[in-house]
């Protein structure tokens, strides 16, 4: 039997609760990220995939010029500073919004569809996403270029989650160094939203200041 756990965009195992060695796996999941991260990474016990290229390090790039149409490869590199139209938050500034309850919070993190044609035997393991406790997790809305499905399923998303409300607080987040979400927030500017916020550093940043999260399920 083949035993096969797919990870996307790095595949995170990020700590659930407060407990210390949920602390330490979260410490040992963060390190691996920085170190190999990429779009798709596939391991299989009996024979590893080739790893996609490996993200930069560090923290976000001063010198990184925002761009006036979306990031449509690459997406795991340095980001800009702003993003035109939207408010740019700090893991505090998120936090204090988290805590009123009046923003829905937005996970863009791609989620990975299971591979078609595996081989006879293989078990498929759901990839696990951990994310900001309460926020809603829209998979793979982040790309440069979406497909009319998703971005119906985005569009849809959004007007239930905002109850109609254009002005309605909506903060954008994935992981550090991640232009999916500042493709995301540009795209609800685009759609008419006039209170997009983009927390760049996103969970990452979120569970450095303490702050809970909880595994996700993609919304349907």
């Amino acid at each position: 039997m083949i035993t096969m756990t797919v990870r996307w965009f790095g595949g995170r195992n990020l700590r659930q609760k407060h407990t210390s060695s949920a602390a330490l796996r979260c410490r040992r999941s963060l390190i691996m990220q920085r170190l190999m991260l990429g779009l798709f990474v596939g391991v299989i016990t009996v024979a590893a995939m080739p790893a996609a290229y490996a993200v930069d390090m560090g923290t976000k790039a001063a010198t990184v010029e925002e761009p006036t149409a979306y990031r449509t490869d690459e997406y795991r590199k340095p980001v800009p500073a702003t993003l035109k139209g939207a408010k740019v938050v700090t893991a505090e500034e998120a936090s204090k919004l988290w805590s009123s309850g009046e923003a829905v919070f937005i996970d863009v993190y791609p989620h990975a569809p299971k591979p078609p044609n595996l081989p006879a035997g293989t078990v498929w393991r759901e990839p696990q996403h951990f994310s900001i406790e309460n926020a809603k997790w829209l998979a793979n809305v982040g790309y440069g270029v979406l497909s009319a499905e998703h971005d119906g399923y985005f569009k849809r998303n959004l007007e239930a989650f905002s109850a109609g409300d254009k002005a309605k607080a909506l903060v954008f987040f994935c992981v550090r160094n991640c232009w999916m979400s500042w493709n995301a927030a540009k795209r609800a500017l685009e759609y008419g939203y006039t209170n997009v916020f983009w927390f760049s550093e996103g969970t990452d940043a979120w569970q450095e200041i303490g702050q809970p999260i909880e595994e996700a399920k993609p919304t349907p």
